[in-house]
């Protein structure tokens, strides 16, 4: 889908991946992007700066995995701008940890970002969609939804159910001009890790040998998979040579990540 003169719609908009795509889409072109995260003064700042661009940006302050303020701020966008053209999925959380020593809110929570708020905003936007003929939705998820390590169970499992979205996605809207597109990575250099401390040193040593992106290469990429259709976009090019290794010897691959990954204390 060409961005030029579109309306784009943002989630976790408030910094790091999510400030990097808005900012992106804004210098391609898009007439107007729409903020969503909860911190509305981080959303302002990240309005400002796409605005100094030359491009409107509206900010809506809200807590995506709480499905009544979905349905408001839906609403409000419904009622301000119309449907999004490009819909990013981008809200996420977690920690990196075993499964018994992550508490059940944790749990719920990893779950609810990304992929609750993930599922119930595409839900209240599709109807309209549908009834339109056209659109992109971008999810944005991780390459833990291929290949799992040691140490980072409850956020493993909700990469997973991202990339099951999107899959499903894609058959469901086959031939209504609606566009679906995954965009999975390894490391970022985000807040995510201040935030988390601990989660850096479960990176699997082989891992390791994967450059972190830099948010605004992010960017670049989820502009250039919507322009193209793409349905995955995988950055950066190191780590689409280790999807291939993934496909044709995904035993060997995964006892890698095992093996070279973070073992728990306990034993």
């Amino acid at each position: 889908m060409e961005i030029n003169h579109k309306t784009v719609l943002v989630t976790g908009a408030s910094g790091g991946i999510g400030a990097a795509i808005a900012k992106a889409m804004a210098s391609a072109g898009a007439a107007e992007v729409l903020l969503l995260a909860r911190n509305e003064g981080a959303l302002k700042r990240v309005a400002d700066e796409i605005a100094a661009k030359g491009c409107n940006a509206r900010v809506y302050p809200v807590d995506l995995s709480d499905p009544g303020q979905i349905s408001t701020v839906v609403k409000r966008i419904m009622e301000d701008v119309g449907v999004p053209d490009i819909l990013i999925n981008n809200a996420g959380s977690g920690q990196w940890k075993f499964l018994e020593d992550t508490t059940t809110e944790e749990i719920r929570d990893m779950m609810a970002l990304p992929y609750f708020a993930a599922a119930w905003l595409t839900q209240a936007f599709l109807p309209a969609m549908r009834r339109r003929g056209t659109g992109h939705i971008v999810n944005i998820s991780s390459t833990a939804s291929r290949v799992v390590w040691p140490g980072a169970t409850a956020y493993t499992a909700a990469r997973w159910a991202v990339r099951g979205l999107t899959e499903a996605l894609r058959a469901d809207l086959h031939g209504s001009g609606i566009r679906v597109t995954l965009y999975e990575s390894g490391p970022v250099e985000s807040d995510y890790w201040r935030h988390n401390p601990g989660s850096r040193e479960r990176v699997p040593k082989i891992g390791k040998m994967i450059r972190a992106l830099k948010p605004e290469e992010v960017g670049t990429a989820v502009v250039n998979g919507v322009r193209c259709n793409a349905r995955l976009v995988v950055v950066p090019f190191a780590m689409k040579l280790i999807y291939v290794q993934i496909s044709l010897f995904p035993r060997l691959v995964q006892w890698l990540m095992t093996s070279t990954g973070y073992r728990c204390p306990r034993g």
